[in-house]
């Protein structure tokens, strides 16, 4: 016997998958983007104390994190980049 796989057809199950998609896709992306800033950060020799790095990896706004990696590539302090 041959397991096979189901698919979806109702209108409420494909949308709720396509949500769980692009939630993930999401995520994955938002955990790029700290993983970056983090890099960055850390390659430009400033200190990440604990409340910087919960704050960092507890973002979840793709823009947001996006502004601070570009402030990080060219910032003398952490001030300029997460005020």
């Amino acid at each position: 016997m041959q397991a096979g796989t189901y698919e979806w057809k109702s209108d409420f199950a494909l949308k709720h998958i396509a949500e769980g998609e692009a939630k993930g896709r999401i995520e994955g992306e938002a955990k790029g983007e700290i993983k970056v800033l983090l890099v960055v950060l850390e390659a430009r020799g400033f200190t990440i104390d604990d409340d910087l790095r919960q704050r960092i990896t507890n973002c979840k706004d793709l823009q947001q994190l996006d502004t601070w990696a570009r402030r990080a590539a060219t910032a003398q302090t952490l001030d300029e980049i997460f005020t």
